[in-house]
């Protein structure tokens, strides 16, 4: 999107420039555009053979909004494959947020978690087949990783060791914030700090690295086996500023308790000293990501370390100004346009 607006000064700028080079970028910028749009379809496809619009008519169906995840993580040509296959994970799970969130009861989560904790679609038999529809989705999706990287060289039974790991304490942490909320429980901020589900992003990134071509052992054990400070930080911003943007709107009905709210149960805080001591608590955790970005980057590759910054930066903007822009799509719409839909005139 910012290449658009550097084409458009670069080509009002009075000074003389280079007209061919100019004609280049934005010829560049088309093609890679198209690019975009087959990934978008793909996901489009899927969402529709997957039948989620009927199957989960409480969930919300944000496509192209969700691709600007895989996007933001690296939107370089070459890792075409990764954004696809990760453009349906991030779709899943929102289906399995707004499950947790707004559907499911208590027993029925409990069976769910352990289905997938244990792999195993027995464990919810008995359940609505949504449920069952959810965890057939996860499957198909594990079966596409698996035969896209038979083709690629790296640890591919370690990936998805990790990446099955992920899942399922990315479930356990949606299960945890579900009996707090059927309990009307306030956390503590350390007990939601500790829950707040780096795990999430975790997965995002364990496939970036397969399909990037950093699966070795030494990487893949280094994002897995202990969550990297510098994946700590990353998570602490995406959860709190999206805590800050969608606290109010989730307060207006039954829903667990944000960020903002274990703050002021806590330490007596207003909602604004709350405000404020949260925007503290995101301009620290981007401090210890600098720094350790600039302590690993000679061991760790620096496409990985972009990755994992970069899922903090989506989130900076994509809840910028308390504003939810998943949820309130029209938000999104412009930004939208610009990159997947209106070419550059040449």
């Amino acid at each position: 999107m910012r290449a658009r607006s550097y084409m458009f000064f670069y080509e009002e700028d009075p000074s003389p420039h280079n007209k061919i080079l100019l004609n280049f970028a934005k010829l560049e910028f088309n093609m890679i555009q198209k690019l975009y749009q087959q990934e978008v379809g793909v996901a489009v496809r899927w969402w529709k053979k997957s039948e989620f619009a009927t199957k989960f008519p409480y969930a919300r169906e944000r496509i192209a909004e969700l691709y600007f995840w895989p996007f933001s993580m690296n939107s370089e040509p070459k890792y075409s494959s990764f954004r696809r296959i990760t453009a349906k994970l991030v779709q899943w799970m929102t289906v399995v947020d707004d499950t947790y969130d707004v559907y499911g009861t208590i027993g029925e989560l409990e069976l769910f978690t352990q289905a997938i904790q244990r792999w195993d679609i027995g464990c919810i038999a008995s359940l609505p087949e949504c449920y069952e529809a959810i965890f057939n989705a996860m499957v198909e999706l594990f079966d596409e990783i698996i035969e896209l990287l038979n083709a690629v060289d790296g640890e591919l039974n370690l990936v998805l060791q990790f990446l099955k790991k992920a899942s399922a304490t990315y479930i356990e942490s949606y299960m945890v914030e579900a009996k707090w909320c059927h309990e009307g429980y306030i956390p503590t901020y350390n007990e939601y700090r500790y829950n707040v589900t780096s795990t999430l992003y975790q997965a995002l990134t364990i496939i970036f690295i397969a399909f990037g071509g950093f699966a070795t052992k030494q990487t893949l054990h280094w994002i897995s086996n202990n969550i990297p400070p510098i994946f700590q930080a990353s998570s602490v911003v995406a959860r709190l500023t999206n805590d800050l943007a969608s606290h109010k709107f989730e307060q207006q009905r039954e829903h667990v308790a944000s960020a903002v709210e274990c703050f002021m149960k806590q330490y007596g805080f207003s909602q604004e000293e709350a405000y404020e001591f949260i925007n503290k608590e995101i301009n620290n955790s981007w401090k210890v990501m600098n720094e350790e970005y600039l302590k690993l980057v000679e061991d760790i590759p620096r496409p990985v370390l972009d990755c994992i910054v970069n899922l903090a930066r989506i989130c900076e903007f994509l809840y910028a100004n308390c504003e939810d822009k998943v949820t309130n799509c029209a938000l999104l719409k412009d930004h939208i346009v610009a990159l997947l839909l209106d070419p550059v005139a040449v």
